[in-house]
Parts: structure tokens; C-alpha cells; sequence
């Protein structure tokens, strides 16, 4: 039997992998879009910010026996609303302000951990993810994040679409800029609540950036972009699981590593983009 044939076997026989490649999709496609917003808006570091800074909120839910999935996105929120609050009110910059808020979050979360030794909880899945230990209150939770968040980008595409191209003649024409960016603040928090137990704190924001990217190399259009990203989002989380259950290895890890192999032939070898396709074009410029 071939592993691609044992893996299809595998996910056919036990419901715990339908589960977690059914949770690694959904991570794949709400994480792609959003992604294509965080990636034209420059805000890749406020993603970075919000995935590492609900880990306080995970620790205490822990604490008092509540759902991780509130306590990831009450933090994420207020940790978002801070760094505005901050770079609104004083002369820090918005980089600045997001690098003070995230890292103070996340060594609250740290410290909070290193009180909690001896009580089983487990640091790794936390900051690395498990998909295969998602639950099939997990899976529901992550199928209701992300219609919500695939609903809202539905919604407000049209004002997401204005605000990033365009901010000054979006205010003119009416569009509440400063509140279209909070809500995309809140649905970047949701999004990383979605992806914690599939890829982890540590690397959710490498599926929020690299599939956005990937496609960013390969279209200009930005429907298209959105396509695409999570077309690419769903292939790193199917391949991913894949390596991840034939092999026995991290399977957040695995799925980012197919992400980040993506990037690297859109890199290379994109129609337009590609560094070889460019040098290739080139050449053929020169015979001529």
C-alpha cells in the first residue's frame, strides 16, 4: 500500500483525523484570506503581535477552567485596542507601539505558564499547535470563526477593498476607516484563536502571511489574490497532515514548512515576479 493510499485509509478510519484535517482546511482558507488584507495593508507585524499576544488569555482560561478559545479572543482584542490606544495618543509609532504591547503579553503569558508547572499543562501544543487533538468542540468552534470571519470579508469588502488601497479617498467618500481597521483587528484575533490548536501560537502567523504572499508573487488582482491564497492555504494544510500522520512529525509545523515551499517556487519561478523567470527574461532581451 503506497503512504498516499495509507493516509487516505488512515483519515477514512478514524474520526479524530477527519476532524483535524476538516479544522486544518477551514485554518488554511479563513487564515489565506485574511492574510491577503494584513499583507497589503503592511500590517504583517500586528498579525505577529495578536497570535503571540493571546497567549495570557490561554493561560488564565486554563487557570479558571474556561474555553482557551475566550480567553485567546478577549486578550487578542484588547491587545489590539491597546496598540492603537498607544500610537493614537503618544509619539510612538505604530511599530513601535505594537512591539511594547506583543512582547509585554507575551512574557505575561510566559511567566504565567512557569507558575503553572506541575499541573499538565502542555507549553508545547500551545505555542506549536496539534490538529490531530482537535475535538469536535474545537472543529465547531473553528467552523463558526471562520463563516463568521469569511461573512464579514463578504460584507465589507467593498469598504476592506477602499481602506487599503486608497485610506484618504476612502475617509472622503464616507468609509469609517479607523473602524473597518478595528474589525479587521477583530477578525485577525479570531483568526489566530481559529488556528491554535492546528499550528499554534508560534507559527499562526506564518499561515496568516506566507499562502497571502505566495499569491501576492503570482496576480495583481486582488479577487484573485484571494482565491488563490486560500487555494494555497488549503494545499499546505491537506500535504501538511499528510507528512504530518505518514512520518510522525509536528503537524503545525509541517503544514508552514509546505506553505513556506510554495513561497519559495512563486520566489523562483513566478510568470512575472520569479527571480529566474526575470533573469531568463532578461537574457532573451539581450540576444535580441
Amino acid at each position: 500500500m503506497s503512504d498516499i493510499s495509507m493516509f487516505i485509509d488512515q483519515v477514512m478510519r478514524y474520526s479524530y483525523l477527519q476532524q483535524a484535517l476538516v479544522a486544518a482546511v477551514l485554518v488554511g482558507i479563513i487564515c489565506g484570506v485574511i492574510g491577503c488584507f494584513i499583507i497589503l495593508r503592511g500590517m504583517a507585524l500586528m498579525g505577529d503581535a495578536i497570535s503571540h499576544a493571546v497567549l495570557p488569555g490561554v493561560v488564565i482560561a486554563y487557570m479558571i477552567g474556561a474555553s482557551f478559545f475566550v480567553g485567546a479572543t478577549i486578550t487578542g482584542v484588547l491587545t489590539a485596542l491597546a496598540i492603537g490606544y498607544v500610537s493614537q495618543n503618544s509619539r510612538i509609532k505604530d511599530d513601535s507601539a505594537i512591539g511594547i504591547m506583543f512582547t509585554a503579553a507575551f512574557a505575561l503569558g510566559i511567566v504565567l505558564i512557569t507558575g503553572l508547572r506541575g499541573t499538565g499543562v502542555d507549553l508545547w501544543h500551545i505555542l506549536f499547535g496539534n490538529v490531530l487533538a482537535v475535538s469536535r468542540s474545537d472543529l465547531l468552534v473553528t467552523v463558526g470563526i471562520g463563516t463568521f470571519v469569511l461573512l464579514m470579508i463578504v460584507i465589507f469588502y467593498r469598504p476592506l477593498l477602499l481602506s487599503t488601497f486608497d485610506p484618504i479617498m476612502a475617509k472622503a467618500t464616507g468609509v469609517p476607516v479607523h473602524l473597518i481597521h478595528y474589525l479587521l483587528m477583530l477578525l485577525l484575533s479570531l483568526v489566530t484563536v481559529a488556528s491554535l490548536k492546528t499550528v499554534g501560537i508560534v507559527l499562526v502567523v506564518a499561515m496568516l502571511i506566507t499562502p497571502g504572499a505566495t499569491a501576492y508573487l503570482l496576480t495583481d488582482r486582488l479577487p484573485v489574490m484571494l482565491l488563490l491564497s486560500a487555494v494555497f492555504g488549503v494545499i499546505s494544510a491537506v500535504v501538511g497532515m499528510y507528512y504530518s500522520v505518514i512520518y510522525d512529525v509536528a503537524s503545525g509545523a509541517s503544514i508552514v514548512l509546505v506553505a513556506s515551499t510554495m513561497f519559495g517556487l512563486a520566489f523562483f519561478f513566478s510568470p512575472k515576479q520569479g527571480v529566474v523567470t526575470k533573469k531568463l527574461r532578461s537574457r532573451k532581451v539581450q540576444k535580441i
